[in-house]
């Protein structure tokens, strides 16, 4: 799950990351009320959406009056901003952020994630900041420091001493750094993160650095811990089948293919879409439908894949263990005669009550072609695709 600037912002700050003052505003006209209770004489308004280029899109805007305030805010809100994150159909700005101004002496990169084949965290810095870390990663990777962190002991201070040096800052700056990195570290840990980034980290007078903007994205797995961070989701900014598949406990990405894809178990969806790709075809998603999906859940998995305009075909792909093959074959049938099937659809299942899921299937009277195995099942639908063109 991703999170808005001022809310990564807000709980960064909770942990002792220093932050600039900000107000949210949804109009003009609070963008100018934000403004004006924050002081000054100089603010920012960042556009809010949770994608990476808002500078170089036009979605951070400068303003010396209140009057460019709200010119600002008001030109923002309701564009879409198309950046490389985004895509070319970009995301609507429902919001922006209204931020102090700072003087600025230098920008540095600090971001924290995990390493999965360590199995560890990894924490990095940069003296390149206000960049794409993936940019900097490609050009110029000598210019990134990286600390490997024992989950079981966290950072030390001694690792953040490193990471500090590395941003080469005065004396004064260092040590504020210091601090930082060891406050977004225990914010990482604590809230079962799987990213946080400040780019830019900040030097500003008085020897003290701020995080200038800040990025954090959360394991959904661990949310059921953290409630209040779940609360910040805004489904305005994620692809609606996925939020509809959240709210049934299925787990659903989309891809860019044309083949529909439903399978119980993450390592056999993997498995589905490489013999998918293998067979020359392209997966439209992955869809986990869970070990112990009822005929309700499967039935809702089966809307949820032909909603996407792009699917062209479906394959279903089960190995009965918890769950049942007539318990699948009875969502299937049932959802396919609720939406009226217009597509190719192969059905492959295996394991528990095998024979009767497959008697159902067969006594459905619907287009349903089945497969022996895995490899057969691709080979299907790869082929019923161009068949049905």
């Amino acid at each position: 799950m991703n999170v808005h600037e001022y809310q990564a912002k807000e709980i960064l700050a909770g942990f002792g990351v220093p932050v600039l003052r900000g107000r949210i505003a949804y109009t003009a006209t609070e963008a100018r009320a934000a403004a004006q209770s924050l002081g000054g004489e100089l603010w920012v308004v960042k556009a809010q959406v949770h994608a990476g280029g808002r500078g170089k899109a036009g979605g951070i805007k400068v303003a010396r009056s209140l009057d460019e305030v709200a010119a600002a805010a008001d030109e923002l809100i309701g564009k879409r901003l198309v950046t490389p994150q985004t895509g070319a159909d970009g995301t609507e700005v429902g919001r922006v952020y209204v931020e102090e101004g700072a003087s600025i002496a230098a920008e540095r990169y600090v971001g924290m994630t995990l390493d999965r084949k360590r199995g560890r965290y990894v924490a990095m810095v940069s003296t390149e900041g206000g960049v794409e870390i993936e940019l900097v990663a490609a050009s110029t990777p000598e210019r990134i420091r990286t600390v490997v962190v024992d989950p079981a002991v966290g950072m030390r201070p001694y690792q953040a001493r490193e990471l500090a040096f590395a941003l080469d800052l005065d004396p004064d700056a260092r040590r504020s750094a210091e601090r930082t990195i060891l406050a977004m570290s225990e914010a990482f840990v604590a809230t079962d993160a799987s990213l946080v980034e400040i780019n830019p980290l900040a030097a500003v007078g008085e020897g003290m650095v701020l995080a200038l903007d800040a990025k954090m994205n959360f394991d959904d797995n661990a949310l059921f811990r953290h409630p209040d961070i779940s609360e910040l989701r805004d489904e305005t900014e994620e692809d609606p089948r996925e939020t509809e598949a959240t709210n049934y406990g299925l787990s659903y990405i989309k891809l860019d293919g044309n083949i529909g894809c439903m399978v119980n178990g993450a390592g056999l969806a993997m498995a589905t879409l490489d013999l998918i790709t293998f067979e020359g075809g392209q997966p439209a998603n992955f869809l986990d439908v869970g070990g112990g999906a009822t005929e309700e859940r499967v039935s809702q998995a089966f809307k949820i894949i032909l909603s996407d305009p792009d699917v062209e075909a479906v394959l279903v792909n089960i190995f009965g263990g918890i769950m049942r093959c007539d318990t699948i074959a009875e969502g299937i049938v049932g959802a396919v005669r609720e939406v009226s099937l217009h597509v190719p659809l192969v059905v492959r299942l295996e394991g528990t009550n095998v024979d009767i899921g497959t008697r159902i299937l067969a006594e459905s009277g619907l287009a349903i072609t089945t497969a022996g195995d895995l490899g057969d099942a691709a080979r299907k639908i790869v082929a019923a695709i161009g068949d049905h063109r």
